[in-house]
C-alpha cells in the first residue's frame, strides 16, 4: 500500500483561493505587475512564506541555484510536484496567480529564504497496519 504522503497544494494557503478566484475574472490580476495596484497580494505572499515576491527577486541565490523560478510554468508544476506541492487548480491547470508566489515557494521549499506554512503532520491511521491489528486480533480469537 503506498503511504506517500498527499501532496500540500498552494491553492489551499490562506488568501490563494480567494486571489486566484479575482485572477480568473480578470486576466491583469495574474500579471506581476499588479503587485502595485493590489497591496492584498504580497499581504498574502508575507503571510504564506514571510516575504513578497519582490523581496524574493532581490534575495542572492546561492551558487549552485539551478533558476527554478525561470523555468515555463509546465515544467514548473512538474518539478513543484516533484518536491511534494500541488500549484494546480481542480482541473488540474497552472494557478493563474502562480507567478506571484513561485519565487517565495522555491526559496522556502529550499531552505534559502521565507518558511512554509505549518502542516500538522499527518496522524491519520495506517490503514494496511489498521488492518494488520484487526487481522491478529482475530486470529488470537480463533
Amino acid at each position: 500500500m503506498d503511504r506517500t504522503p498527499p501532496l500540500r497544494r498552494l491553492i489551499d494557503l490562506p488568501g490563494v483561493a480567494d486571489l486566484e478566484y479575482r485572477a480568473l475574472l480578470k486576466r491583469e490580476f495574474a500579471e506581476p505587475e499588479a503587485r502595485a495596484e493590489h497591496p492584498e497580494i504580497e499581504a498574502c505572499s508575507r503571510a504564506n512564506f514571510g516575504l513578497t515576491a519582490e523581496e524574493a527577486e532581490d534575495h542572492p541565490r546561492p551558487a549552485a541555484w539551478d533558476k527554478a523560478e525561470r523555468l515555463p510554468i509546465p515544467a514548473q508544476v512538474l518539478a513543484f510536484e516533484a518536491e511534494g506541492w500541488d500549484v494546480t487548480d481542480d482541473k488540474r491547470r497552472p494557478l493563474r496567480v502562480l507567478g506571484h508566489f513561485n519565487q517565495q515557494l522555491w526559496l522556502a521549499l529550499r531552505g534559502v529564504a521565507g518558511s512554509l506554512p505549518f502542516q500538522p503532520e499527518d496522524d491519520r491511521p495506517d490503514p494496511w497496519g489498521v488492518s494488520l491489528a484487526a487481522e491478529a486480533q482475530r486470529f488470537r480469537k480463533r
